[in-house]
């Protein structure tokens, strides 16, 4: 491919450095029955999907110098459904831990849910209404560490209860995590007992922060506003803005990317370019 003119969602070196080795493993373990190594560089195949993610833009409109959107999407597909996407994401968790002094996995998650709009072409079988948000479309649900760190994501209809969604949360931060490691979850007032019940099933001691009836307007709460940061992080991400996506799987996988950019940065001490600047 002839050299083009760099975006600034493009990897830079030192960011690519620490995504390659995952990625030139998952080459060497997925060969080309014909034994073709491939017409694309693997470099330019996330250089798309980073650039998609914070452009937001449809397939059909990346640009013409990126790999074009029937390789992009096949290579998005196919580390969404073998879980490379989430890999590669967690081994960067694990660095930027371990940067910040802390063990790789922690002993205190977060758990809070945001409701989005769903675009027009969504499956409607995906998709539900908030009622308390009056959002019709889907509902995310993060659990995050005290840096702001996704431990898990789960993407679900809007209709359905935060219960439902802290429950699979509290799974899927176990099973992302070494046994026993997580032992507390902070959760606000949305989740009920029924999560508490379920955190005890995992030794994880649920905590329902209150808020001050006393306090006006939005008011952080001592530890449980760091996974406000990481929604407001992902919100520079305009493919998380609104859901376009017809398979939840793909809306975490999106989740999984758009923390990948913002570690990969934090790991290289790269600023995140701002919505005017790209």
């Amino acid at each position: 491919m002839s050299e083009r003119k760099p975006y600034t969602t493009d990897l830079s070196d030192e960011r690519w450095a620490l995504i390659e080795p995952v990625i030139t493993a998952w080459k060497a373990a997925h060969p080309s029955v014909s034994g073709h190594q491939g017409k694309y560089q693997m470099r330019e195949i996330v250089n798309a999907l980073l650039y998609q993610s914070r452009t937001g833009c449809q397939w059909s409109l990346l640009p013409h110098d990126l790999p074009p959107r029937s390789a992009v999407m096949y290579y998005y597909t196919a580390w969404r459904k073998d879980g490379t996407d989430q890999a590669i994401h967690d081994l960067l968790r694990f660095q930027v831990r371990e940067k910040q002094g802390r063990l790789a996995d922690p002993s205190l998650v977060v758990l809070d849910t945001q409701s989005v709009r769903a675009a027009v072409g969504v499956p409607a079988t995906t998709t539900g209404r908030d009622a308390a948000k009056k959002v019709p479309g889907r509902k995310r649900g993060l659990a995050t560490d005290v840096l702001g760190l996704v431990i898990a994501v789960v993407v679900a209809a809007a209709s359905i209860h935060d219960n439902a969604i802290g429950n699979a949360l509290l799974d899927r931060a176990v099973a992302a995590t070494a046994p026993g490691s997580v032992r507390t979850a902070l959760v606000d007032q949305g989740f009920k007992n029924t999560v508490v019940a379920h955190g005890a099933t995992h030794g994880i001691a649920v905590k329902i922060v209150e808020r001050n009836p006393a306090e006006a307007g939005f008011v952080p709460q001592p530890k449980r506003w760091v996974v406000e940061q990481t929604y407001g992080t992902m919100s520079l991400h305009r493919r998380l803005v609104r859901d376009y996506e017809h398979d939840p799987a793909s809306s975490e996988s999106r989740v999984y990317w758009a923390m990948t950019d913002a570690m990969t940065r934090r790991l290289t001490g790269t600023s995140t370019p701002t919505w005017r600047s790209v």
